[in-house]
């Protein structure tokens, strides 16, 4: 198997598959209902419409760089508001993460399988040594994880509450 099928595989389980840890991330946000994911919880930094949108904007970025693009912030910014709570924004905050997603396996199906140990271009010195290519999308699967876990966390506390 290639890395770019091993990368797309651990990818697609995270979200639609049966990951060992639990539920996939599609299975999560679906069990949210457009109100609970805009509610704010005492204590709380983020709503899990929050967190779906900056797992959004990184999943751009990703697929961004490995389409040969210097790395930076997301376009859509490191954690960008969701606005207005509605039921119709709840949708397409769910759509443009399944975008981001399709694209991001279009990006490592299309990426040279020579060039996923070549380090990441970043020119801003944020993280050294750079990761490379291929670490660079193992982290943003790591990183879908943890916030999954908090959207989960949040879920069920919106339901017992």
């Amino acid at each position: 198997m290639t890395v770019s099928e091993q990368l797309q595989q651990q990818l697609e389980n995270t979200f639609v598959g049966k990951p060992w840890y639990g539920q996939p991330i599609n299975t999560l946000i679906a069990e949210c209902n457009w109100i609970a994911a805009f509610a704010m919880l005492p204590g709380a930094v983020h709503s899990i419409a929050h967190l779906v949108l900056h797992m959004t904007a990184w999943t751009e970025e990703v697929t961004s760089r490995l389409k040969g693009n210097t790395a930076s912030e997301p376009a859509r910014g490191d954690w960008p508001a969701p606005g207005a709570a509605s039921e119709q924004k709840w949708h397409a905050l769910v759509t443009d993460l399944d975008e981001a997603n399709s694209n991001l396996v279009k990006a490592l199906q299309a990426f040279p399988e020579d060039q996923w140990n070549n380090l990441i271009d970043d020119k801003r010195g944020v993280f050294e040594p750079r990761p490379t290519y291929q670490e660079m999308v193992k982290g943003l699967i790591e990183h879908q994880i943890y916030h999954a876990g908090q959207i989960a966390l949040l879920n069920r506390i919106n339901h017992v509450s």
